[in-house]
């Protein structure tokens, strides 16, 4: 287990299905796994300490406008850099190097998107942060990293996370070292400048009773508003005094994110509304078709994908793969890494083929920075990368620029692209007019 001693995830047990294009109610069980070396870490005997400011609604450190804390529109930008609160964040204009979107022309073809995102987005000792920025900056993509919130919170302060059900301080992951806040705080500035989206997690990692799932409206905003809090004020948690400002101010920054165990999202949803975000990752699974809106947001899960040449339809997240090749022992059987991990390519890979040669319905790819049965997990997303990116057409993005890109479609031509089967390649004409 790493120093880290991030555990996750809710899995889809893979099923037989039919290979025709079924619905969701006929396809998905998803089943938390919480066993063995997977059990949480739990640090339930902290002593309940009076507010710190990191409290459901408090606003500290930042100059958003509204109730929601987040302003409708993007200041003016003069060309300076606007340090914000004390000083962990800043404004320093529109982020460079992002997608420009544009609505498709009659009968043309759309864009295969790929979307790569990661949850936690903490740079340990193995240093997979930095890698899949350079992977990304080699093949030309763009990816989301999801942030966990007390991943920049010293541990002997963590009695100003205060989660919702939990006594002060609790998490079901570990607190970070001081070290690996150093590094996190370098690959998150890194990312953005290289027009990486930066995404939440939110904090303590909470599933099963008491987690997400159990979450009122208030108590999803009150997490939230840690998440802001925790990462607006890491200077002042954390002391150190020779980081400059992360190059963004995290309330614009943020539009979406991914619940932890893909757990809660009715409630999330309605939460999320108040923050103006954009979309939602947090949706247990789905069919690969064209996105539709939840309560106004962007709806973009995780994706059932050929498993096993189509025996089974899988989750396209290594935590499945995990699940279902060594039964959620992160250290398997060694002399199988070798059929795992082309087992995990080849699903991602028929995933991606029956929508590029078909629908162009997003692909969606959902992974965390784990060494899970050796890193073939991470070997295998290493191998899609190369292989996906460099295809004609193919446009390996981030969900907030697939976002902008969405949001200048037609209406009705995104209500026909969500008309088509997978594997349906219609002729384009009849579909975008």
């Amino acid at each position: 287990m790493k120093s880290t001693g991030r555990r996750r995830k809710a899995s889809a047990r893979r099923r037989s299905i039919r290979p025709e294009f079924v619905t969701l109610a006929a396809l998905l069980v998803v089943a938390s796994v919480v066993a063995g070396s997977l059990a949480l870490t739990r640090s339930d005997s902290a002593e309940p300490i009076a507010s710190t400011g990191a409290q459901h609604g408090s606003r500290s450190g930042s100059d958003s406008k509204g109730a929601s804390g987040r302003s409708d529109q993007e200041p003016e930008w003069d060309g300076k850099v606007r340090v914000i609160g004390d000083g962990s964040t800043s404004y320093t204009g529109p982020q460079k190097g992002r997608l420009k979107p544009e609505p498709l022309k009659p009968g043309e073809k759309p864009p295969q998107f790929v979307v790569f995102s990661w949850d936690g987005a903490l740079e340990g000792s193995d240093q997979l942060f930095s890698h899949y920025r350079q992977l990304a900056k080699q093949y030309n993509a763009h990816m989301t990293f999801f942030l966990t919130g007390i991943y920049l919170l010293p541990k002997e302060k963590k009695h100003l996370y205060d989660p919702p059900k939990y006594p002060r301080g609790a998490a079901a992951i570990d607190y970070p070292t001081e070290h690996h806040i150093r590094t996190t705080l370098e690959q998150l500035r890194k990312a953005y400048e290289d027009g990486h989206e930066i995404g939440t997690h939110f904090n303590g990692h909470f599933c099963g009773p008491k987690g997400g799932g159990d979450w009122s409206v208030e108590e999803w905003k009150q997490e939230i508003d840690q998440f802001f809090s925790l990462v607006e004020k890491w200077k002042t948690n954390t002391g150190f005094t020779d980081i400059p400002p992360l190059p963004f101010d995290i309330r614009k920054e943020v539009v979406g994110g991914r619940a932890p165990c893909l757990e809660g999202q009715p409630n999330l949803l309605k939460a999320a509304k108040d923050y103006n975000w954009r979309y939602d990752a947090s949706s247990p699974g789905d069919f690969q078709i064209w996105p539709t809106k939840k309560n106004g947001i962007w709806d973009f899960p995780l994706q059932m994908l050929p498993y096993e040449n189509g025996k089974y339809q899988g989750l396209s997240m290594d935590f499945n793969f995990l699940y279902n090749q060594s039964d959620g022992d992160t250290k398997g059987d060694p002399a199988k890494y070798p059929q795992w991990e082309e087992e995990t390519v080849n699903t991602y890979m028929a995933g991606f083929n029956r929508v590029y040669y078909g629908s162009r319905a997003p692909l969606f790819i959902g992974n965390h920075f784990e060494q899970w049965n050796g890193g073939i997990y991470m070997k295998a997303v290493d191998r899609v990368v190369q292989n996906v990116c460099t295809k004609k057409d193919v446009k390996c993005v981030s969900f907030k620029e697939l976002a902008d890109w969405l949001d200048v479609q037609k209406p009705e031509n995104l209500q026909r692209l969500r008309s088509l089967d997978p594997a349906q390649s219609p002729d384009w004409s009849t579909v975008i007019k």
